[in-house]
């Protein structure tokens, strides 16, 4: 019954895209709940008639033996967390906020702190439903129509819509056991950081960096049992705890979303919102990553009209060779903390990366620095930009959730536009939805 109705709503979707190919409309893809692309002033990427996929948004089926799960990419990972935790299963990669949707996860670059092991979720994906611009359904796998299967990671909507993923699980225990370890230098952090994730002995590795001198190496394991559990779902606030603690046991699904409520740190922009009272009176209704992206986006018009620019939020991939140099800089210049670092390995080269940046990359060890909410109002220094050049003096690749900035040669020769064109080709050959650059180059 499932799967039928699964499949009627998919005939649906490709048959409004084939009318709307007809008519010779532009679209873009609606899929409900709340974006987590940053919103800019003055943005249009919404602004096309929409293709709403919104009922997509179902498990479909769970393999227990063979630990696989099939379902629609609407499935926020915490309604995902919540089907596969009390089997003893959990999704390889579990990006940290509720909202986040599985689908979301592949069409943009979804990392965690399992991430030193697998890369991102959508390393863990064996099979992919797709949409085509032309209303054509596609099953594609790495071993059928491979390049559209790559291409479709980090696409951001502008190739096809997903309509079905098929992942793998893995085991899971009730609890996670954390254990900070504390480095005053970079060298020995970023070092400690290498080692353990070669030794393999953790499930679970990121960092935060509360100042240039103190910065914390989060170590985790599941565990079957735990002495006591932090609760960090309303009064209490994570990201501080790991400044006080040296172990801490969170509930697994917890884990997870341990920076949901604050939405890493966002609750300190707003006054009071870190205070306990105000948290207890007014928590249920603002905190947690939907509901502070929704009132920020609310918001956006306002804080458009007050501020110059929108702040910066951006996850930043520096190769592990070059983050030394990199963290030297950020530590002299930006100094804005905290800083949420995450280790993670390329499983392979992404054929959407171009063979020259490929080579400037050099390491498959990748340290995520995600920069989450930072002032960008001086007239004479954009840091949105600065952070892109600067990536790129690193050998490192930005992601694409916010500001933008590169000239087109600059972009091309990043991402590798002889395999997004061919993929544009095969699934977009009308041009329904908008192209790569297009899309992400409206900075405002």
């Amino acid at each position: 019954m499932i799967a039928a109705e699964h499949e009627a709503r998919v005939h649906t979707i490709a048959a409004e895209v084939r009318e709307r190919t007809s008519r010779g409309e532009r679209v873009h893809i609606d899929k409900g709940g709340v974006h987590h692309v940053v919103p800019l002033p003055g943005d249009r990427r919404f602004r096309s008639p929409a293709i709403d996929v919104s009922a997509l948004r179902r498990v479909l089926h769970i393999d227990r033996e063979a630990r696989r799960c099939v379902a629609e990419p609407g499935l926020t990972f915490a309604d995902l967390v919540d089907a596969t935790l009390p089997l003893g299963l959990v999704p390889a990669v579990v990006p940290e906020l509720e909202g986040i949707t599985i689908g979301g996860a592949v069409a943009g670059c979804a990392v965690e702190s399992t991430s030193f092991r697998v890369g991102g979720f959508h390393d863990t994906c064996h099979e992919l439903e797709l949409v085509s611009g032309a209303g054509e359904v596609i099953t594609c796998s790495r071993e059928r129509e491979s390049l559209l299967f790559d291409m479709v990671h980090g696409s951001y909507g502008t190739l096809a819509i997903l309509t079905r993923l098929e992942f793998d699980l893995v085991p899971a225990e009730p609890f996670v056991q954390l254990t900070y370890e504390r480095h005053r230098d970079p060298v020995s952090y970023f070092a400690a950081m290498r080692t353990y994730c070669e030794a393999g002995d953790h499930e679970f590795i990121d960092g935060i960096v509360h100042g240039p001198d103190e910065l914390v190496l989060c170590l985790g394991r599941h565990v079957a049992q735990a002495p006591y559990v932090s609760d960090y779902r309303r009064l209490d606030i994570f990201y501080k705890s790991t400044r006080a603690r040296a172990v801490d046991y969170l509930r697994t699904r917890d884990y997870f979303f341990r920076y949901d409520t604050e939405c890493h740190w966002l609750t300190r922009t707003v006054p009071g919102l870190e205070n306990r009272l105000v948290r207890a009176l007014v928590g249920k209704h603002v905190l947690g990553s939907t509901n502070l992206i929704r009132w920020s986006n609310r918001l956006a018009p306002l804080l458009g009209a007050i501020k110059r620019r929108p702040d910066v939020v951006v996850d930043l991939f520096v190769p592990h060779r070059r983050i030394l140099d990199f963290y030297g800089w950020y530590a002299r210049e930006p100094r804005f903390y905290p800083l949420w670092v995450i280790p993670y390995r390329l499983p392979r080269w992404y054929p959407w990366l171009s063979p020259a940046m490929v080579d400037k990359i050099g390491d498959p060890l990748l340290v995520d620095c995600a920069v989450y909410g930072m002032p960008n109002g001086d007239p004479e220094l954009d840091w949105s930009q600065v952070f892109e050049e600067q990536t790129y003096a690193c050998d490192g690749v930005k992601t694409l959730i916010s500001r933008n900035h590169y000239t087109r040669e600059r972009f091309f020769s990043i991402y590798d536009e002889g395999n997004y064109d061919a993929a544009k080709r095969r699934l977009d050959p009308h041009g329904v939805f908008p192209g790569l650059y297009e899309k992400l180059h409206r900075v405002g």
